[in-house]
């Protein structure tokens, strides 16, 4: 009973903490969507146990085919693309991730058709077959070793690229428990497979330790190490700003930072990074420059970026440093060192990706174009 209960709490807890990761501006990353999604897949691993000792299958058989689906493919999956996310765009970008994907989409496809064949009864495979089917199932315990061992090395390997030792401190961290977790299962499956051996004592300790891992993700990764960056803001949306129906796990944000929002000002250590970063480093240069860069360089959030720009400076992001290019450009007028510069080479020499958008922002701001600009100040 008492175990059950852990498990529960456990599927539950994974499932609204994905569900808030996904929802709530203050961790909206493509790296945290990934955890969030690392989150659901552990919460239903679990709750396919759960029915299993529960016998919710025995009840409802239909049901089986949620157990049929091998979810525990995805979760080297989600964590490598949850790391590989918060590395170099240069880096990631090499990687093909929809290839990650073929084991599981190729075991769920193998495991359903005998799904359909056996509980549902839609067909009935020739007994020839058997030894096609055979290699089919060989095919997937390749894939099985591959994608579970081989996956989660490689992750250790794109680890090295994460800049901030505080944060590959905790990455390393949550792949060295998920690739625990992993191995047991893969040992015990085999075992089980090979040796026809009773492994519900170990699966129950793999079930447990993966009740664990989403404990401590909800407590390190949020609270200690904080995904967002700012505990005083994840306390206010996790305690104030947050309704939930228990019923079907719907989310309801009210207005989630009004009260929070008031408490930053220009004194905020991450907007005088910032502001450090375009006066000092002259970020604003880079052409590619966004939101997700920048927010990176601070190690902050995207959303919370933006809501610390909005807030003390009442503009977005995007105007916050075209600003900066602008000013660069009005400097370069003014200096004759660029007079053999024509307006267009200042504004992309500022960070400007276009003639449109240059002409654009200097008129945004200084309510002039570039050439009258430069003709008012001769």
């Amino acid at each position: 009973m008492i175990y059950t209960t852990l498990l529960n709490i456990a599927v539950f807890q994974g499932t609204l903490l994905g569900f808030i990761i996904l929802k709530s501006s203050l961790f909206n990353s493509n790296s945290n969507k990934y955890l969030a999604y690392l989150l659901f897949a552990l919460s239903i691993i679990l709750l396919n146990y759960v029915f299993e000792l529960e016998e919710v299958f025995i009840s409802y058989p239909l049901l089986r085919f949620i157990d049929e689906i091998d979810w525990i493919f995805l979760l080297p999956v989600f964590t490598f693309l949850f790391i590989t996310n918060r590395i170099d765009d240069t880096v990631k970008n090499r990687q093909k991730t929809y290839l990650y994907y073929i084991p599981f989409f190729y075991a769920t496809i193998l495991n359903l058709s005998a799904y359909f064949e056996i509980v549902v009864g839609l067909y009935k495979i020739p007994e020839s077959y058997t030894f096609l089917i055979n290699i089919f199932r060989l095919i997937q315990l390749l894939l099985v070793v591959i994608i579970i061992v081989c996956l989660p090395l490689y992750s250790y390997f794109m680890i090295r690229y994460l800049k901030n030792p505080q944060e590959k401190k905790w990455v390393l961290t949550l792949l060295n428990f998920m690739y625990l977790v992993l191995l047991v299962w893969l040992t015990t499956y085999i075992v089980g497979l090979f040796f026809k051996s009773d492994i519900s004592f170990p699966m129950s300790l793999v079930a447990l330790f993966a009740t664990f891992i989403i404990h401590w993700t909800a407590y390190i990764g949020i609270y200690k190490y904080k995904l967002a960056k700012d505990t005083d803001a994840v306390y206010n949306f996790l305690n104030k700003d947050l309704a939930i129906a228990p019923a079907n796990f719907q989310i309801v944000e009210n207005d989630i930072s009004q009260e929070y929002s008031e408490s930053i000002t220009s004194i905020n250590l991450y907007f005088q990074k910032l502001e450090h970063l375009c006066k000092e480093q002259h970020i604003y240069t880079d052409s590619t420059l966004n939101r997700e860069k920048v927010a990176e360089k601070l190690g902050i959030s995207a959303g919370y970026l933006s809501q610390i720009v909005n807030t003390i400076t009442g503009d977005n992001f995007a105007n916050y440093i075209n600003n900066y290019r602008v000013e660069a450009v009005k400097e370069m007028i003014s200096n004759s060192e660029y007079e053999n510069y024509n307006l267009l080479a200042m504004g992309l020499e500022s960070g400007f990706t276009s003639k449109t958008t240059f002409y654009k922002a200097f008129k945004k701001v200084t309510g002039q174009t570039p050439n009258e600009y430069k003709n008012a100040i001769k």
